[in-house]
Order: structure tokens, then sequence, then C-alpha cells
């Protein structure tokens, strides 16, 4: 019970960041379209190029981002084919989209801070630097064929730096390229602006509804995908590791486990709103979501991971 109760209170102050993200929204005007620009070009990018950079790359450690990579890829493909049989307009490009994604940076990246001790921030990015790569490659694809030829996707594709920040990041980190004290100053200003603007992306995203006709089969599917689904692949994976390989440490089985249960992906709101595909409806949904992992995360943390 105290597991629960601490990260309650831990998690509770990125609510209020989403109330904030409401008011600028309604009341100030604040456009989520710029704020969506920030995050995918600027912002994301510097993080994951931070991320790649100044954490040890090991052939171990690349594994977990490899796996989580193939299951995004994995729920992507499969949500698609079946999405068909329900939706006929980009909605089933969305549900896709959120499938395969998870928010384990705004979200997830505090809470396992809370939960594991600041130790965990290197380990926790570059194990899940892979939903970054996966917004970027296959799920924006797919999300941008809602409204996009393939030609047009990929060159709109083409475009996002996250693929060239985490190129250009590896590439110095494995020639042993070193950077002063000044850059650490820098990047923290974004570390900052990155858990902040996330979670406001979501209030902001809301602000802009004016009507909106609830979705039910969207939002019970996009639950379903997320916190049905994603646990239990995770917990045969880990299963399957513990009887027969051994290959992941405990560590690692707990980041699985907590990436598998954090809420659908504050992302999910920009690339919804810069591709034009449902946006309200994602941003009720990865609310809906939100305001659920509120009690599903400290919950299976108690009986898991404490």
């Amino acid at each position: 019970m105290t597991v629960f109760l601490t990260l309650i209170f831990k998690i509770i102050p990125l609510y209020f960041l989403i109330i904030l993200g409401f008011i600028s929204g309604k009341y100030l005007k604040i456009s989520k379209e710029t704020v969506a620009k920030l995050l995918i070009y600027i912002i994301v990018p510097a993080i994951i190029f931070n991320s790649v950079f100044t954490t040890p790359i090991t052939v171990n450690i690349l594994v977990v981002p490899v796996l989580f990579y193939f299951l995004s890829c994995f729920m992507c493909l499969i949500t698609l084919k079946l999405s068909k049989y329900f939706w006929s307009d980009s909605t089933k490009n969305i549900l896709a989209f959120t499938a395969g994604d998870a928010n384990t940076g705004y979200f997830g990246l505090p809470v396992a801070i809370a939960l594991f001790g600041p130790g965990i921030a290197g380990v926790w990015m570059i194990s899940t630097f892979s939903f970054v790569i996966y917004e970027n490659t296959l799920g924006f694809f797919v999300t941008a064929r809602g409204h996009h030829t393939a030609k047009e996707s990929i060159i709109r594709l083409l475009k996002i730096p996250t693929i060239y920040a985490f190129v250009i990041a590896l590439i110095l980190n494995l020639t042993g390229v070193k950077f002063g004290p000044g850059y650490t100053d820098f990047m923290t200003l974004f570390r900052g602006a990155f858990t902040i603007l996330g979670m406001m992306l979501i209030g902001l995203g809301l602000a802009g509804i004016n009507s909106y006709k609830f979705d039910f089969k969207f939002v019970t599917a996009t639950f379903l995908a997320k916190f049905i689904i994603w646990p239990i692949l995770i917990f045969t994976i880990i299963t399957l590791d513990k009887a027969f390989f051994g290959f992941f440490t405990e560590q690692i089985y707990r980041i699985m486990i907590l990436v598998s249960v954090v809420p659908l992906a504050a992302n999910t709101v920009a690339f919804a709103t810069e591709l034009n595909a449902h946006p309200e409806k994602a941003s009720f949904a990865v609310l809906l979501s939100t305001l659920f992992a509120l009690f599903y995360i400290p919950l299976v943390s108690m009986i898991f991971l404490s």
C-alpha cells in the first residue's frame, strides 16, 4: 500500500500540467499546433540525441529497444488490419498508431525515477527510445497514410529530425567524442521542457475540442491494446526468458513491466494534429488513459514491482 500511495502522489503533479495546458489553450489561446511542432522537430530530437550520446552503448542494452520496436510495429500493423472492419476513415490509422506507442517519456520517465530512483534514467531512456523511433518511422507513416499517398508519407517522414539526431549521437558516442560542461547545462533546459510541454499538450488538445461525440469503440480499442494486450505480451516474454534464456536482468524486467502499463503516448496528439488525423479523438483517448493510469500503474507496481 505504501508503494501505491507514494506513486499516486508522485504522479499527481503531471495531471496539473494537463490542467495548465487546458487553461493555456482555452483562455490564453495557445496553439497546440505550435507546441506539437516544437516537440516533434526540436525538443524530442534534442532529448534523443542527449540520451544516445551520454548512455554507454552495449549489445545487451540495445536488445531491449529493438524488442520494443518490433512489438510496437507488430501492435500497429495488426491493429491497422483488424480496425479496417470497424472504420473506413483515418480513425483506423490513428488507432494503429496508438496501439504501438506508449507515453514512456513525458509520463513514464518521471514515474520510473519515482519508482526505481534517479539512477534508472539513462537505462530507461536508452531502453525506450525505440518508441520515438517507432513514432517517426512506421507510426508516422501509417498515420500519414490516412490523408497522404505513400510517396507523400515517405517525404514527410524524411523531414523528421529525430532519426538524424539518433544516428549522429550514436556515431559520436561510439567514436568517443566528449563535450564540455556547458553542453550538460544546455541539455538540462530541454529536459525540463520535455515533460512540461509534453503533458500540457494533452490539455491543449482537449481545449481545442468544441464538439465531440464519444467514440466508445475507439476508446475501448485503445484501452484493450494498451492495458491488456501489451502487458500480456510483456509478461509472456518475461516468463519465457526466465524459463529458458535468462538474457535479461531483473532491472530490465521491471522496466519492461512499467513500459507495458504506461498510458497512451501524448505524442499521439502531436502527430494527429500535425497530420490532421482526428486529433480530438486522440486527445480524449490519451486523457482517459492517463487518468486510468493514475491508479493502474500504482496497482501493478504494488503487485509486481514492490
